[in-house]
């Protein structure tokens, strides 16, 4: 009975919050596999894009999916990169990037609520020549860092979804030996994430439930690498230190496909 009265005076609130991030790599190819019909089963709170590869006038009302509040930040050349996050619950505020040059090719874009910002964003890749890769190493080194060093201080919760275009670990990609001098899998590439999550203290959320290998999230179509799980797990959703041991179930969504890349769920204790 006392036990009873105890528990009847302890009130814990446990939000439960179901994310989902993906390179759609080109929202309109991506409807036409099915992405909208199977994102609505999905009844996830935050949907995070990248690659849109389309302007908002270019989509129609099947863009904008019903019960959830839509927001894009397209990149300024037609057919190339941008953003988007759908959002069950309406915003405090929405924001892009205070880099200009990001902003131009619409790669970032963050939704506060409370306490909580939930930040898509798209990392340049390098492999098409060097010139991308100097400015991937440059943006990761020299702004993205010292950014998420002011963020882990900041006193906010944030959860950062994207496409970050670099393996972590051996483990994170299948052909290791013969890519490890390719961008995306690049030794100063993975001591960029090992110096993100062992140093600056940001979590990969992923790897706090699912250990195993063979955890890919995009695979070349190039040969068969997707019937051979010949795969790179290049996509994220990344912690800020005070949210640790909040991801409650994690998943690579690998049954159907609506892009190269597969969506990665995760569900949160917050």
């Amino acid at each position: 009975m006392l036990n009873q009265k105890i528990k009847a005076q302890v009130s814990i609130k446990i939000i439960a919050m179901r994310i989902i991030t993906i390179n759609v790599n080109g929202i309109r190819a991506a409807e036409r596999k099915g992405f909208f019909h199977w994102m609505q089963q999905q009844k996830a709170d935050v949907v995070c894009l990248q690659e849109i590869k389309a302007q908002e006038d270019q989509l129609d009302e099947r863009f904008y999916p019903q019960g959830m509040h839509t927001y894009y930040n397209p990149a300024q050349r037609k057919g190339y990169s941008g953003t988007g996050i759908y959002c069950k619950v309406s915003p405090d505020r929405v924001v892009h990037s205070s880099w200009e040059d990001f902003n131009f090719e619409g790669r970032f874009i963050q939704a506060d609520f409370g306490d909580l910002s939930v930040i898509s964003i798209y990392i340049p890749s390098g492999s098409s020549k060097q010139e991308r890769q100097d400015f991937k190493m440059e943006f990761i080194n020299e702004r993205f860092l010292p950014y998420l060093e002011k963020l882990q201080n900041d006193g906010r919760k944030y959860i950062i979804c994207g496409d970050i275009n670099i393996v972590h670990k051996r483990i994170d990609i299948k052909n290791f030996n013969s890519n490890k001098n390719r961008s995306g899998c690049l030794p100063e590439e993975r001591d960029w994430m090992d110096n993100l999550f062992d140093k600056v203290g940001f979590i990969d959320a992923f790897r706090e439930i699912n250990t195993e290998p063979e955890q890919y999230t995009w695979w070349s179509n190039r040969g068969q690498a997707w019937s051979n799980n010949t795969g790179w797990r290049i996509d994220y959703q990344i912690l800020s230190g005070n949210l640790k041991s909040s991801p409650i179930r994690v998943e690579i969504y690998k049954k159907e496909r609506f892009s190269d890349h597969s969506p990665l769920i995760i569900d949160y204790n917050l």
